[in-house]
């Protein structure tokens, strides 16, 4: 049995034939979907339909086309049946395709994963336009580095996140590094009672011009962050003890927690740490922060950012 078979794909389209034991008889080429011998792919089951895409795109491709495949976009047939002992048939040279050509499917995750990469950039420029002016011009956000400074970089951060800690690390270091980047820093405490007491004295000690030194000790603290430990970081730093304690309850502190909080789930932030460097978004820590940090800003000063 002979069977050609040409999809419609995001990729290069490439037409193949297999004989009946699965053996690629020829090499792939360019040309319009085509199947021989099925005289109606329209009417194959979704499973076999798909799991022809999947021949050519390997399981990435099930899973990227699944049952939203459409027979118009697949084929051009004509009507008529396909029986069982021809679906078996199809079964096999598509499995048989796939065990012979194994790294189609690691070609097809690369690309799935690019698509991905796109999509959620593309998405997080949406989000931060719709919210540009809670994300960078908020006034009760507390601020750091040059607040005049031409580019701007947003954390979402929990002083309980070990990977916000690490980050921490990194972001200090490139904010020594590039004098004209302002950071803008958004409490989103999700991990425990003890990260939102922390954050609730690191925006009390802001309202006293003491934001950076708490918010610093905090984030470089060994341990576990609560009130005991904020409290104790806040005294070392000569704050009105007294005034502090009344500003954890102040309407400013409360306000701005759940505000971020609110923003967080518009924007699907459900992690820490969450970097927006302009309208880029950099989920978690990556290894190499710093660099990926000054990538983004020299791309943002040479082509700007129209919502920043």
């Amino acid at each position: 049995m002979l069977v050609r078979i040409r999809l419609a794909t995001p990729f290069p389209p490439r037409l193949l034939e297999v004989s009946s034991l699965g053996a690629p008889l020829s090499q792939p080429k360019k040309a319009t979907l085509t199947m021989t011998r099925l005289k109606a792919l329209a009417r194959v089951p979704t499973f076999v339909r798909t799991g022809a895409v999947c021949a050519l795109l390997g399981v990435g491709g099930l899973l990227a086309y699944g049952a939203a495949t459409t027979p118009a976009a697949l084929a051009q047939t004509q009507a008529g049946p396909v029986d069982e002992a021809q679906r078996k048939q199809i079964e096999g040279i598509i499995r048989n395709y796939l065990l012979k050509n194994p790294r189609l499917m690691l070609e097809v995750q690369q690309a799935l994963q690019k698509e991905l990469e796109k999509e959620e950039a593309a998405r997080a420029k949406l989000a931060v336009k719709q919210n540009a002016n809670e994300i960078f011009r908020k006034a009760s956000s507390p601020v750091a580095g040059d607040k005049q400074g031409d580019v701007t970089i947003v954390e979402f951060f929990d002083y309980n996140c070990g990977y916000c800690k690490r980050a921490f690390t990194d972001l200090a270091a490139y904010m020594k590094t590039d004098s004209k980047v302002r950071v803008v820093f958004k409490e989103l405490p999700i991990l425990s009672r003890g990260s939102e007491e922390a954050a609730r004295v690191a925006l009390a000690a802001g309202l006293q011009g003491k934001y950076w030194e708490v918010h610093r000790d905090l984030l470089n603290l060994r341990g576990r962050a609560g009130m005991a430990s904020a409290l104790r970081i806040a005294q070392r730093h000569g704050l009105d003890m007294a005034k502090l304690r009344k500003d954890l309850t102040n309407p400013v502190v409360e306000k701005e927690i759940a505000d971020t909080r609110a923003l967080a789930q518009r924007m699907g932030i459900n992690g820490t740490p969450h970097f927006l460097v302009g309208d880029r978004a950099i989920a978690g820590a990556p290894q190499n922060l710093r660099d990926v940090f000054a990538n983004h800003v020299k791309d943002l000063r040479k082509n700007g950012c129209d919502v920043c």
